[in-house]
């Protein structure tokens, strides 16, 4: 069975309380690795070499263009290693093989986004009001950074942290899940192997007790990056009372995608398919509330049913798959307590609504066509490959039903009509809105929510300068001594 060791101030070690977890793979039920957990003492061993690597000149003295230069190793070295790494975390979180190897590779261009910013962030000489006075700004790194990733998109949620962190030239502490960790303890072999200097970047997981919240509560951590859910972000919030860390959110939604009836279904149709079905519904943007304008309900649904029977569920491994298994057995429990609530609601399974019988955490994929907009399913996120249907009869009826969540992550519109298009996706309150698409990014284009999907932004030119503070700096160009020390000047 493989075994992974924490990476540690560039050095490869098992946890000093000794606790060894079990990771399982979803599509057989059975444990295939296991791997070391962080404890109090290591997560203070990550954050003191953070720490003195921000000091040490191997790092604080390393011109920007030199850092820009080892993100751009880096990204050769995860393009090379990304069907390995896709391999691992396939078997590892059940998720496509087909994905995790694209995405893997395509994570490439984010570190390479980011290695072309390093030289690029600027100061400013400011016009200011006093005579004999010349001042000016520098963007300087914010300081060590805990980044604390899940697993269900771990290299592009890595990315969207570590690139613009690096590349700010700040430190890192990359505290990856517990659940499915081996892709991010993969990836520690290409920062060791890229030629960081140790302590810059760490790899570590483990459970919240004896990992998470000494990190996140950590004294020496400057900026908290997390994605995960609301609840478990709500402790982060909590923890960084105790530092003070600058902290940005990533969080869950329940994301609505609008078809009216002007749509092209065909690609309205694909649409909801991407956004329920696509990562075997395990996505933070996934579109799970679909509002279909009332008279192409009938023929949307007809059509969606129609893709439906084409889907192959089976091993994530194979090509031909296109649903795999879920990471964990809870996701399957979930999804068969909320989809009996909506029953009891009156709504309708159009197909699916069922754990297969198979070993692993197989859940058919399924279509609800809701009663009401009360239906449990359009509220409940439930990270699977559940799609909910609801008509609507007006624009207005739309745009309440989709902003009626405390969530605001993603969000969709299906039309024809340009001006509808502009008109809808200004009034949606989503950090996101895709028209005529769905489930599409880019390291040029910023990613986050509104309202409980958290705030702050990831990937985009605006991310890289949340990991810099602005630095002022005054200085006296007058020949004559200083005034009156007891007067502001």
């Amino acid at each position: 069975m493989q075994h992974y060791q924490l990476f540690i101030d560039g050095a490869w070690t098992e946890g000093y309380a000794g606790q060894v977890m079990s990771s399982q793979n979803p599509a057989s039920g059975e444990d295939w690795a296991t791997f070391a957990c962080a404890s109090q003492e290591d997560v203070d061993r990550a954050v003191a070499a953070a720490r003195r690597a921000l000091s040490e000149p191997a790092w604080r003295d390393m011109t920007q263009t030199a850092r820009g230069k080892l993100l751009y190793r880096l990204a050769e070295l995860i393009e090379k290693h990304a069907a390995h790494i896709g391999e691992v975390e396939t078997t590892d979180s059940g998720k496509l093989l087909a994905e995790t190897a694209s995405q893997t590779k395509y994570v490439g261009d984010y570190y390479r986004y980011y290695a072309g910013l390093a030289d690029k962030i600027e100061g400013q000489v400011l016009p200011i009001d006093k005579p004999d006075m010349h001042v000016f700004t520098q963007r300087v790194p914010i300081g060590v950074v805990a980044a604390i990733v899940p697993w269900n998109a771990q290299m592009f949620l890595t990315a969207t942290k570590l690139g613009p962190a690096l590349a700010a030239g700040c430190s890192v502490v990359l505290k990856a899940s517990e659940i499915a960790p081996a892709p991010m303890l993969e990836f520690a072999r290409l920062i060791e192997e890229a030629g960081f200097p140790a302590g810059v970047v760490s790899v570590i997981t483990g459970d919240s007790e004896n990992c998470a919240i000494p990190l996140t509560r950590h004294k020496d951590v400057d900026r908290i990056a997390f994605t995960g859910g609301p609840e478990t972000a709500r402790h982060v919030v909590r923890n960084s009372a105790e530092n003070f860390a600058v902290t940005t959110l990533e969080l869950g939604g329940k994301s609505p995608i609008i078809v009216f009836e002007d749509a092209d279904l065909e690609g309205a149709a694909n649409g909801l398919v991407a956004g329920n079905f696509g990562a075997s519904g395990q996505s933070c943007v996934a579109g799970t509330r679909g509002l279909v304008q009332r008279p192409i309900f009938e023929e949307l649904a007809a059509r969606i049913a129609e893709k439906s029977e084409g889907i192959v569920v089976g091993d994530p491994l194979e090509a031909s798959t296109h649903v795999g298994p879920l990471c964990t057995s809870a996701q399957v429990d979930k999804i068969r307590t909320t989809l009996e609530s909506a029953r009891l609601q009156g709504a309708r399974i159009r197909f699916g609504g069922a754990p297969l019988d198979r070993p692993g955490n197989y859940m058919a994929p399924t279509l609800v066509e809701c009663a009401r907009p009360e239906t449990a399913t359009l509220h409940v996120e439930m990270f699977g490959p559940v799609m909910s249907l609801l008509p609507f009869d007006t624009e207005e009826e739309a745009i309440a039903l989709a902003n009626d969540t405390p969530y605001g992550l993603g969000s969709g519109v299906f039309t024809q009509n340009v001006a509808r298009a502009h008109r809808v996706s200004s009034r949606l309150q989503a950090g996101i809105c895709w028209v005529n698409t769905y489930r599409a990014v880019s390291p040029i284009a910023p990613f986050g929510g509104f309202n409980q999907s958290g705030y702050g932004r990831e990937a985009g030119l605006e991310a890289i300068l949340d990991y810099t503070r602005t630095k002022t700096t005054w200085i006296n160009m007058s020949e004559a001594p200083m005034s009156n020390p007891f007067v502001m000047r």
